[in-house]
């Protein structure tokens, strides 16, 4: 992979890792567009562990403000945002140790999947939108049973083109929580699962095979990481302003260009 080509593929990842419109799916794009053929584990690793730290460094007030409260050491209202977010998590733990295998075989299907998942995903969009629209009077703080939702969600999300932060917010709207507190909760909950597959990844010795130079993979970390600190504060804003119709458009068009790319490419 040339620095360039890291270049792109780091801000495609950074961009839409937030933004509802999956950063697997433009990735398998991506790659299919700059003629790249091989899965290169490691610099997969390091973009999303990028946007990971963007993720940290826009909610640092909010991840010290629950820390602090974790360290009072009583059952508080910091203790109970980190109780919720454990919940989502069990979900996506469940696909993890015991589907591996098989989302791993999906992530090589090509663009048809991406395509149909990306349709998938303007479906959700467009549908919370609209939902949530006529249900704003009736809304009501996140709650558990929210976080659940939104962690089933999030582990159907490992599909490429199904995107996670769109259906995890999608799941949430639906679900009734208030717009206010959706985005925050969707962004912070990926931060262990994402974080937890990159160490497991590299203690296990998968991603020495890397063929990606350093360079190159300085380059694409550094733009997730830019990229991704402006994604994520237009994504908290634009969830608020409720215009999710605008990305469901896009996936829509996106899920387009891939099976007439696929079809042509045949």
């Amino acid at each position: 992979m040339e620095w360039f080509e890291a270049l792109v593929l780091g801000l495609v990842q950074g961009l839409t890792e937030f933004l509802p419109v999956s950063s697997s799916g433009h990735l398998t794009i991506g790659k299919a567009l700059f003629g790249i053929e091989s899965n290169d584990l490691l610099f997969e690793i390091m973009v999303h562990a990028a946007t990971v730290c963007s993720t940290i460094v826009v909610f640092r007030k909010e991840i010290a403000d629950l820390i602090c409260g974790l360290f009072k050491f009583r059952y508080n209202e910091q203790t109970e945002y980190l109780a919720k977010i454990g919940v989502s998590l069990i979900p996506v733990m469940i696909v993890g140790f015991f589907f591996k295998d098989e989302v791993e075989a999906v992530f090589g299907s090509g663009l048809m999947v991406v395509g149909a998942m990306l349709l998938l995903t303007a479906l959700l969009l467009f549908l919370s939108d609209y939902v949530s629209k006529k249900s704003a009077l009736k809304s009501h703080d996140l709650s558990y049973k929210d976080a659940i939702v939104m962690g089933i969600a999030q582990a159907f999300a490992v599909m490429p083109g199904l995107s996670r932060s769109g259906t995890t917010i999608a799941a949430g709207l639906l679900s009734g929580a208030k717009r206010s507190q959706v985005a925050g909760f969707s962004f912070l909950m990926v931060i262990i699962p994402i974080l937890g597959e990159a160490f497991l990844s590299l203690v296990s010795g998968e991603a020495a095979a890397s063929s990606t130079g350093v360079f190159p993979l300085a380059v694409g970390f550094l733009a997730a990481f830019l990229s991704g600190l402006l994604a994520c504060k237009f994504m908290i804003a634009i969830v608020r302003k409720a215009q999710l119709k605008w990305f469901s458009l896009y996936c829509a068009l996106a899920a387009v260009f891939c099976f007439v790319f696929e079809i042509v490419a045949e």
